[in-house]
């Protein structure tokens, strides 16, 4: 049974696919190889966060990749609020999708949001480095990735929350669908270049200086002995402790201080800037 509500935002208006999806996952089956996209959520009965953001990385993508988009961006929200009093679900995760064959015909997918449990955030989550898995352009948020993802994510062991990819030296870069950070001699390390820069990452970045100092250089799989806590960030999940990566333990192996006075301060962040799709 489909739980996805798809449509194609045309020149002519929002019309429906030959097709449907259990989810967004499964939607990606569907999805054309070349293009470019992004995702994001409702929360609290339709607000969101940062979705110019959102938009802004997506026209930046398409530019990168040679997409000429044209991108209508009242016109964009009043199909997805139309959308989202159709599909019947309270708060959605939702999907925008630019085919670079046609930028014009944007594929919107919807599904139910649903947050993750709170032990996960409580607990932390065990995570694993692949090698070899880079984005080959990091900075575009480029269709393709989904499809390499969906490999890398269907081989993870049980137990295993993400994969963390490597850069050649080892260095940590981020995750398939997230920023990764490690705090190391007292700074919050994350990769400045060869990652995707991610809208939850801005909200980090705005809220961590009473916090903690942070450097934009990624730690390496040999600093992980000696990092003292980890979490990861996306922008439907917000900041997620990471307390093990490849069996060795982040530090007492529970979320620390300093990712919880992040948390904190990202959540009352989130608080203050919602807006309404």
């Amino acid at each position: 049974m489909s739980s996805c509500f798809i449509r194609i935002l045309t020149p002519q208006g929002l019309e429906p696919v030959a097709y449907s999806a259990a989810s967004l996952s499964d939607a990606e089956r569907f999805e054309p190889h070349n293009g470019v996209y992004t995702v994001t959520n409702t929360f609290s009965g339709g607000l969101v966060l940062k979705f110019d953001a959102h938009l802004d990385r997506l026209e930046d993508s398409a530019a990168r990749a040679g997409i000429p988009l044209q991108l209508d961006r009242g016109r964009l929200r009043a199909a997805l609020r139309e959308m989202v009093a159709a599909s019947g679900f309270e708060d959605v995760r939702f999907r925008i999708t630019v085919p670079a064959e046609q930028p014009d015909h944007l594929i919107l997918t919807l599904e139910p949001f649903h947050p993750l449990p709170a032990e996960i955030y409580e607990r932390g989550v065990r995570c694993i480095t692949v090698s070899g898995s880079a984005r080959r352009n990091p900075a575009v948020k480029a269709s393709g990735w989904l499809h390499e993802r969906r490999q890398i994510e269907a081989a993870l062991p049980e137990g295993i929350f993400t994969a963390l990819l490597l850069g050649e030296n080892g260095e940590i870069l981020e995750g398939t669908s997230s920023n990764f950070y490690a705090i190391l001699d007292g700074e919050l390390r994350t990769a400045g270049s060869g990652v995707l820069p991610g809208i939850a990452q801005q909200i980090v970045f705005a809220v961590a200086a009473p916090i903690i100092t942070v450097r934009r250089s990624p730690i390496t799989v040999h600093d992980l002995p000696r990092s003292s806590e980890a979490f990861i960030t996306s922008s439907s999940r917000g900041i997620v402790p990471v307390i093990e990566i490849d069996g060795c333990p982040i530090g007492a192996a529970v979320p620390g201080p300093i990712t919880r006075a992040l948390r904190a301060a990202y959540r009352d962040w989130v608080a203050a800037h919602a807006e309404p799709l």
